[in-house]
C-alpha cells in the first residue's frame, strides 16, 4: 500500500551535514505520522525522529536532538532528515518508516507499518 524510498546518503566528514529524503507512494501519506530510525554497524536499530501527519509536531532522539530537523511536505508526499555537525558514530542505515495511519508519533518500531530500504550514511573522522 505505501513504498517508500531514502536518498541523499553517501560519504560526509566529521561536521558536515546531508539531507536525507524519503519519497512515498500512497493516497494515505497525509493521515501517517512519519519517522526516521537508524542502525550503526554492530548496534541496535535506534529511533532518530518523527514527525506528526499535519507536520505541526516533532520529536527527536537525545543522541541527535539539537543537530538534526525532521520535515514532511504533503503537497510531494516527502519526508525529509536534515543533519549537521555529524559525528562518525552517526554512520549507518538510515530507515525512513510510516506509522500507521491516524497514529500519533512514536518512537516505536512496532508502530510503524511501513519501511523503506535504507541509505547509507558514512561520517569519516
Amino acid at each position: 500500500q505505501v513504498q517508500l524510498v531514502e536518498s541523499g546518503g553517501g560519504l560526509v566528514q566529521a561536521g558536515g551535514s546531508l539531507r536525507l529524503s524519503c519519497a512515498a507512494s500512497g493516497r494515505t501519506f497525509s493521515s501517517r505520522a512519519m519517522g526516521w530510525f537508524r542502525q550503526a554497524p554492530g548496534k541496535e536499530r535506534e529511533f532518530v525522529a518523527t514527525i506528526s501527519a499535519s507536520g505541526g509536531f516533532t520529536w527527536y532522539g537525545d543522541s541527535v536532538k539539537g543537530r538534526v530537523t525532521i520535515s514532511r511536505d504533503n503537497t510531494q508526499n516527502t519526508v525529509y532528515l536534515q543533519m549537521n555537525s555529524l559525528k562518525p558514530e552517526d554512520t549507518g542505515v538510515y530507515y525512513c518508516a510510516a506509522c500507521k495511519p491516524d497514529d500519533g508519533v512514536s518512537q516505536l518500531p512496532g508502530n510503524y507499518d511501513y519501511w523503506g530500504p535504507g541509505t547509507q550514511v558514512t561520517v569519516s573522522s
